[in-house]
């Protein structure tokens, strides 16, 4: 469903991703691992078209993203809910849902979306801006998903989050990828919400993808030497 070859991305003069190869399998979630500063985010920014490669190819249903704006890849099937959240403060919940329905052409939020987040059907009429962090990120979530993406990027997601609405965090995303059918790259520092969530674990080192395990295999203390400061 997705394909990244041979991926390299600088900033400047300065080479950030080495070569990178990673392939997502329909219906599959990869974790993407690593401490802060080896690469993780600089990968989705990548994927989404927001930082330039240098070289390599990037596809999603073997159609290639590579070269093309941001909206185009929304267009193409790709949604991402960046680090931070970014949601849109001063708008409603529901005005910032719509915003994800200009790639559809949908002109109402689908009843699916709020059937995911209870809370935001709630809370559809109270500014963004006023949510817990929790509620935000699932407002973020909802915003990708009005796209109709095929594949769903996720940069550090509990980031900021109480520990218990991870877990209900963890059970939607499984939830969302069962009944819609997509794949999912969430990057991640918490090794027990990627253990429970990712089919397959990946770690970023150095801007190298240094370890590739499926979850029943992955050894959750070497994993955690590499996110060890």
């Amino acid at each position: 469903m997705l394909a990244i070859s041979n991926l390299h991305v600088a900033y400047g003069q300065s080479e950030v991703l080495h070569g990178l190869n990673v392939s997502v399998a329909p219906n599959e979630i990869v974790a993407i691992m690593g401490r802060n500063g080896m690469g993780k985010t600089t990968l989705m920014k990548s994927l989404m078209g927001i930082l330039p490669t240098k070289s390599g190819s990037v596809t999603i249903a073997g159609s290639e993203l590579s070269g093309l704006p941001s909206y185009e890849r929304v267009a193409k099937g790709l949604a991402y809910v960046p680090q931070g959240r970014m949601i849109f403060s001063t708008m409603t919940v529901q005005e910032n849902i719509e915003t994800g329905l200009v790639v559809s052409g949908e002109s109402e939020v689908p009843g699916s979306i709020y059937q995911l987040f209870p809370v935001l059907l709630e809370m559809k009429n109270r500014r963004g801006g006023n949510l817990s962090g929790g509620q935000q990120q699932q407002l973020a979530i909802a915003r990708a998903l009005a796209t109709k993406p095929k594949v769903l990027l996720l940069d550090e997601p509990t980031e900021g989050i109480q520990p218990s609405i991870i877990k209900d965090m963890a059970r939607t995303l499984k939830k969302i990828r069962d009944e819609r059918g997509l794949s999912i790259v969430v990057s991640e520092q918490v090794l027990s919400f990627a253990l429970y969530i990712a089919d397959r674990v990946l770690v970023i080192e150095n801007g190298e993808i240094v370890r590739d395990d499926p979850r029943d295999g992955a050894d959750a203390a070497q994993i955690s030497k590499y996110l060890s400061v």
